[in-house]
């Protein structure tokens, strides 16, 4: 798995880092009880403070994510089933608003917006 951060897109290092690995939960690229990358063996990739990555796997422990085994470090837990649909319910109502804004300042209707949605649901 690979973590890129950005210093200047607004959002914090740690939110970065902990967004990064979130995704790749839930698309399957990190799989129940796989290791990640150490705390300081990240930090020194990343070239950022421990304090960062520290940061990031605490709230991804916290949330539910990963477990930090003393010693050992973190592996990532099972996948919650419920918590994956909720991540993906929040990417399509995203989706869904932004599909919603354009049609707005486009002047198209919520009747061809549906009818649209019915035919593009169709035809997948």
């Amino acid at each position: 798995m690979k973590i890129v951060v950005s210093n200047r897109s607004g959002v914090p290092i740690y939110e970065q880092i902990k967004t990064q690995i979130k995704e790749a939960i839930f698309s399957g690229q990190l799989l129940e009880d796989e290791l990640l990358p150490s705390i300081r063996g990240l930090a020194k990739e990343l070239k950022i403070s421990v304090i960062t990555t520290t940061r990031a796997y605490s709230d991804l422990e916290e949330e539910g994510f990963v477990v930090n085994v003393q010693g050992k470090g973190c592996y990532v837990l099972p996948r919650n089933t419920e918590l994956a649909r909720e991540n993906a319910m929040h990417k399509v109502e995203d989706s869904l608003l932004n599909a919603i804004t354009s049609a707005k300042a486009d002047g198209i209707s919520k009747e061809e917006v549906g009818k649209l949605l019915n035919i593009l649901w169709e035809d997948n």
